[in-house]
């Protein structure tokens, strides 16, 4: 690999980079099912899903699961070029073109800010609900200020470093998956006996889709149900063997989301009335938490709930402030999101940054609608901004792995055609949903990425060398690449 392909100015030696070779594999695998958010995901999008497409919920997760399986593979092959916190941001830039490098970085940006307000937003009721259902479902402004507070502890945790950072998920991420698994096995002993829909497989075909349209909108929402898993590849720059731990953590916290959402969205068919769905669409998992173990279990998958909408505003944090930090490095954002802070050798102005800004969106939403809507359009808008990045992500490596494609069987599947498909699969959902999508979910949608043109086209102006190098990543492949 030529030395153009590298970061500039990285500095780790020197305290003004991130703190290398501190994270390992096990680390990598507990961030990426912590990016994913299983007990929030399930809580807060599963009406959404079912809205989307009843039945099929099971279906479009496992349609959309393969695909995205398909994207790891990617992001795990392209790891191995470059480490760079930047992740696909840098890839893309330095395989297909800058301007798309910089547009895939800019999504990753504004779909990370947009969560903030449909984290934050759970994170202050949950809270709440375990205390008062009233007032978790009624007093606006306590729910926002729980969920600014928690926002604000995990920023300081972030700016705290990476190492306190991964003790933190260790123990959120830890005792979430552990009550999740606990009442998967509940829920499929529960449906034998109490079930208000007879389970069929036609759940995972295409019959209950409302043809493609239908399927390309629960394709939209079961994208931003495995959302996050890539936090593992922001972080390869603080990792040991970061080639290697990346890329296979987030295939590993893939497979485990998947299982986890496949097992629940089939008791919620099994468990819960589509109306039932629709009147606690802000958290799902604890009606069903109900119904499988009354009283103390809707109580049980509630601190689930606020411990993964926690833990995934934490790895939201990491993903959006590493790609700012690689961003500036490059001088293609304000060098101010550069800097580090000595001693945590993290981005400490990137994540305070970020912070006032998902702030105030996040106060200034709780006045522009109801829960359920604001949730519903920031899924849906984030799951547009999602297939951009993954969809360049996926065309990336089978352009830089292009010479060794035909080398072998497992080069052709898992470098070339898995990823190939699910980049397809990534613009499919994204040309078929822009048209039938609302004016708020195109506009925080594609507006938020027509917004990223105004600094691309600046530092473009202005020289940066980023925008200056040629293509280069994949010309000449590391031996230990493939």
């Amino acid at each position: 690999m030529t030395t153009s392909t590298e970061p500039t100015d990285v500095g780790a030696s020197a305290g003004t980079g991130l703190k290398a070779n501190v994270l390992g594999l096990f680390d990598s695998v507990v961030m990426a099912v912590a990016g994913s958010a299983p007990a929030y995901t399930i809580a807060a999008t599963t009406a959404s899903l079912v809205g989307a497409v009843a039945f099929a919920g099971p279906a479009a997760l496992l349609y959309c699961g393969i695909p995205m399986l398909g994207i790891a593979w990617a992001f795990s092959y392209l790891n191995r070029l470059e480490s760079n916190a930047g992740a696909s941001y840098a890839w893309v830039g330095r395989v297909l073109h800058p301007a798309l490098g910089f547009v895939a970085g800019w999504s990753l940006v504004i779909s990370a800010t947009i969560f903030m307000v449909a984290g934050s937003l759970p994170a202050g009721q949950v809270t709440i609900g375990l205390f008062s259902t009233s007032a978790a479902t009624s007093n606006t402004a306590l729910i926002t200020a729980v969920g600014s507070v928690w926002f604000l502890v995990m920023v300081g945790l972030v700016i705290a470093g990476v190492r306190v950072t991964a003790r933190a998920q260790w123990i959120m991420s830890g005792v979430e998956v552990a009550i999740l698994v606990l009442f998967a096995i509940l829920a499929i002993v529960h449906s034998a006996s109490h079930s208000v829909a007879k389970f069929s497989w036609s759940w995972f075909g295409f019959s209950h889709f409302n043809g493609l349209a239908g399927f390309a909108a629960g394709g939209l929402v079961a994208a931003f149900y495995y959302w996050g898993w890539d936090v593992s590849s922001n972080l390869n720059e603080e990792m040991k063997d970061s080639k290697r731990s990346a890329g296979l953590g987030g295939i590993l916290g893939v497979l485990i989301v998947f299982a986890l959402y496949e097992i629940f969205t089939v008791a919620t068919n099994l468990a819960m009335p589509a109306k039932t769905i629709e009147a606690n669409s802000g958290d799902v998992l604890a009606v069903l938490g109900q119904e499988v173990w009354r009283g103390t279990g809707g109580k049980l998958l509630v601190i689930a709930v606020m411990l993964s909408t926690i833990a995934t505003l934490e790895t939201t944090l990491i993903q959006v402030t590493r790609t700012l930090f690689a961003m500036s490095r490059e001088r293609t954002l304000p060098g101010f999101l550069g800097r580090i802070l000595p001693g945590r050798q993290t981005p400490w102005l990137a994540t305070i940054a970020v912070a006032v800004v998902s702030l105030a969106m996040f106060i200034g939403s709780n006045y522009i609608g109801s829960v359920s809507t604001i949730l519903t359009d920031a899924i849906d808008a984030i799951g547009l901004q999602i297939c951009v990045y993954y969809g360049l992500a996926g065309l990336t490596v089978v352009i830089a792995f292009r010479k060794v494609l035909f080398a072998s069987v497992k080069n052709f599947l898992l470098i070339g055609l898995w990823p190939f498909v699910g980049a397809v699969f990534m613009f499919w959902i994204l040309g078929e949903s822009i048209p039938s999508d609302g004016a708020v979910v195109d506009w925080f949608g594609l507006g938020g990425l027509a917004i990223g043109f105004i600094p691309l086209v600046i530092y473009w102006v202005l020289g940066s060398p980023y925008f200056r190098q040629r293509p280069t990543l994949g010309s000449v492949l590391p031996e230990d690449a493939v």
